[in-house]
This record gives structure tokens, sequence and C-alpha cells, in this order.
């Protein structure tokens, strides 16, 4: 097993460490793999209700790709070795049916900010910087950032990041919608894993339904993404969780879901 990517357990939350902190845990294809094989273990871990992504050392997140091994490639050989690797490691993040929450805790830069940009809910250590810099190199955002951020902020934020390439600092990330909040950087760990605590507490199968309506309802016209949460709505009363829920609230009790 790689050490590339170190998984650590806090109850039913799981933690992924990207640990390559002397290149500041920038993305090759060995760690792309790694951080594949640690997420679908994690993942397929019925004991597993949320997924905590971080980055090893003090200064990074995921600085990005490896700009050396990216100066080498042509353009068929990066898509078959690279892109088309981390854009299914990246998209398998995005699918998951469990909750995934990024704590941020330092640069999170291109291939960072591409892998933010694909988890659920994001915290950000105050000193962290978030950019697609990638126009500085003569290259544009290619492991979905282009994409996702125009879905995810104003477009003409989205354009506005990507055609210059600037950071921005954890604060502006916030109040442009592309991060949840800012935390004291000695506090960011304990602050997700408290946020991730609440969410475990959930009912899984509620969760994993509730991503699905999010997931598809984002690509749909209203009018369908009405009908499918309507649908999807009232399957959940097929659950025996929503009935316990119910019941809890009206026992004035706390709720002990099963995932069933």
């Amino acid at each position: 097993m790689s050490d590339a990517v170190l998984t650590e357990r806090r109850g039913a939350i799981a933690v992924l460490t990207i640990n390559r902190p002397k290149t500041l845990n920038a993305l090759d294809v060995p760690t792309l793999g790694a951080l594949d094989a640690a997420f679908a273990a994690v993942e397929a871990d019925p004991s597993v209700r949320v997924i905590v992504f971080t980055g090893a050392g003090d200064k990074s997140f995921v600085a990005g790709g490896d700009i050396a091994d990216m100066n080498k490639r042509q353009g068929l050989a990066h898509y078959v070795e690279f892109a088309e690797v981390i854009h299914r490691v990246f998209r398998r993040i995005e699918t998951c049916d469990k909750p995934t929450i990024a704590a941020v805790n330092g640069w999170a830069l291109g291939g960072g900010t591409e892998l933010m940009l694909s988890i659920d809910v994001r915290f950000l250590a105050d000193t962290a910087r978030v950019g697609l810099p990638e126009i500085k190199l003569g290259l544009f955002p290619g492991a979905g950032g282009t994409q996702r951020i125009l879905r995810q902020v104003p477009l003409c934020r989205a354009k506005e990041l990507m055609f210059a390439g600037e950071h921005i600092d954890a604060a502006t990330a916030v109040s442009i919608g592309l991060a949840n909040r800012v935390v004291p950087k000695d506090k960011l760990m304990a602050e997700t894993l408290a946020y991730a605590e609440s969410v475990a507490e959930k009912s899984p199968l509620i969760l994993k339904l509730m991503k699905r309506v999010l997931l598809a309802g984002a690509e749909m016209p209203l009018a369908a993404a009405l009908q499918h949460e309507q649908a999807m709505a009232s399957l959940v009363f097929d659950t025996k969780d929503a009935h316990e829920g119910c019941t809890a609230f009206v026992e004035k009790r706390k709720a002990s879901f099963t995932g069933t």
C-alpha cells in the first residue's frame, strides 16, 4: 500500500491525507492511483459514513500537478496517461454516495482547487489560498476545473479567476461561493471533524438518496428536477430511518439511524 495517501479512522469518519509534503502534495499518476485506492476502500466500508480530505504538512492541501512532469508530455500521452486518470478519480469522489468534506490546510492550486470542486463541503484554513493558475503556464484547467467551477460560482467570477490565474484568499473564496467557511488554521481539523460528526449521526441511506437528487437535479431542467425530487422524497417514507426520525421528534429524543 502506497504511503502517498494516508487513511485514518475517527469513528464513522475516514480522513484521507495526501502525503507528499516535499512536493507540496502535488498530484502525479502514482499519487492519483493511491488516492483512488484509498478512497475506494473507505467508500466501500459500510462503517464509514463521512470522508474527509486534507493535505500533509502545514503549507499545502494540494499545490497542483507536477509541472516538470507535465512539461515532458505530448497531447495524446497526456490524455491517456494522466487526464483520463485524474478525471476518473475526481468524478468518483464527486459522485460518491457518502458526504465528503475538504479540510483545506494551505495552498490549493490548479489540481488542488479542482479536487476541492469535486468535494461536497469545503472548510478553508485562514491561511489557505486557492486558484486556477494554469493560464500562466500556457495551459488551462483540465481536471474538470473549467466545467465544475462555472456550475458552482457566477460565470463572471469563474472567468475572472481563470483568465488572470491569480490566487484568492480563503475569505474571498467563501464570499464568491467557492467554499463554505474560513477557520483559524489551528482549529481547522477540529471544526471539520465536529461538522463531520454531526453529519455522520444522520441516516446514511437518506444522505445517499439526497446526494443523488442534488447531483442529478443540477444537470436537469427545473421541471424534471422537481419531479425527480418528488419521487425520491416520497420513496424515503419506505425507510425505517424516516419513521425513526419522525418518532424521535414526537417523543422528544435523539434519533438512532441505522441506514435502513
